[in-house]
């Protein structure tokens, strides 16, 4: 047993974690609200993203690491007879694997990162009882999860032995949030939501 561990050692010291707070823009693709009275564009405004991650190099190119990120963007209806927006937000958490291109003590690593969480939606706007396009869809001041992929990739540019310049994209896909973004009756709404985000970070390695 204690061999075992004297083995082991040397691979748990090498381990290392990091971590980095980021910033940076939030653009989310639309989908189509479909109803005999027409059709609308739903989805989010551009916006800006900031969050923070806590990872871990658990092997020489593969390390894993908690990723939170917050998401400020109006939401909106637009067709033929008008547009509506809303403020709203959203917040995703979860977990990527990170496979580097480099070792980890490399002055430049790259890297593609994947994996998935869940994306909470949110309306935070002053509600009417008027609302454009209300026959085809209505958005609300409520919130929902939502199971959310992740994907994406970055470089990392060593700025001294423990600091690094990070920047990167990532892709958070969810279902469409029908709870914040409501169709009416006789409306149906499908398919997932690409929320693609470029960041530019600052990585704190210990």
């Amino acid at each position: 047993m204690i061999a075992t561990i004297a083995l082991g050692a040397p691979a748990l010291y090498a381990q290392r974690y990091d971590f980095t707070v980021f910033g940076g823009g939030s653009f989310t693709s639309s989908a189509t609200i479909s109803n005999p009275l027409g059709n609308v564009d739903a989805g989010f405004n551009p916006g800006f993203s900031a969050g923070a991650t806590f990872g871990q190099q658990m092997y020489k190119y593969i390390g894993g690491e908690v990723r939170y990120s917050y998401q400020k963007q109006e939401m909106k209806l637009s067709g033929s007879s008008g547009e509506a927006t809303f403020a709203g937000d959203s917040q995703a958490i979860g977990y990527e694997l990170l496979f580097h291109t480099a070792p980890r003590n490399a002055r430049v690593r790259a890297y593609v990162a994947g994996g998935g969480g869940v994306k909470y939606f949110r309306g935070t706007g002053t509600e009417s009882a008027v609302q454009p396009l209300s026959d085809i869809a209505v958005l609300t001041k409520t919130g929902q999860w939502v199971g959310m992929v992740s994907f994406g990739g970055g470089v990392k540019f060593a700025l001294s032995k423990s600091i690094y310049l990070r920047v990167d994209v990532h892709d958070y896909l969810t279902p469409f949030p029908k709870d914040v973004i409501a169709p009416a009756p006789n409306s149906s709404v499908s398919g997932w939501l690409n929320n693609i985000v470029p960041t530019v970070g600052v990585t704190f390695t210990f």
